[in-house]
């Protein structure tokens, strides 16, 4: 296979793996072709290799800083380049995602465990609520030990977890 073709397969790759979490696909294209450039490129450099319009290269690079996973330098014109170190990006991806989903849910089930049981139905809702919520925090601390960690203590847990999961 040739170098632009292999250029291409990993951007359609990081593209579809991004977008499933969470990650808009232009978004992630973007990020894709970032990664894999051995020199910061500008924006009318990134229209011009993937064909996407000036205002979505614009949005998703201010997206891309924001998180951030895209680091500008330059005044005019701006250059861009991905963050290299990809357990840096994962953790990104990781409190991002965090925040926008996993933090909001825990706050409203501490909101739904208030409830005061005042039937069978209702305890049978409180129940699942508090099971959840529970759940979500323990998810919860997983998530923040990934995102504090560096890689080595994260390989370190996982191996414990593989070695536990064979018993």
């Amino acid at each position: 296979m040739e170098y632009q073709e292999c250029k291409q397969r990993f951007i359609e790759i990081w593209g579809k793996m991004a977008s499933d979490w969470g990650v808009p696909p232009t978004m992630a294209r973007i990020h894709a072709l970032l990664l894999v450039s051995s020199k910061p490129l500008t924006a009318d450099d990134i229209r011009n290799q993937l064909g996407i319009s000036v205002g979505s290269v614009n949005t998703s690079l201010h997206q891309l800083v924001d998180w951030p996973l895209v680091h500008k330098t330059g005044v005019r014109p701006e250059y861009f380049e991905a963050e290299k170190d990809m357990w840096q990006v994962v953790r990104q991806i990781i409190l991002h995602r965090k925040k926008k989903e996993l933090d909001p849910v825990i706050a409203e089930l501490r909101q739904l465990r208030n409830i005061q049981p005042r039937c069978k139905e209702s305890e049978a809702f409180k129940k699942a609520v508090e099971d959840l919520s529970h759940l979500s925090e323990q998810a919860n601390i997983a998530l923040n030990f990934l995102i504090h960690s560096d890689l080595i203590a994260v390989l370190r847990w996982l191996s414990m977890v593989k070695s536990y999961a064979k018993d």
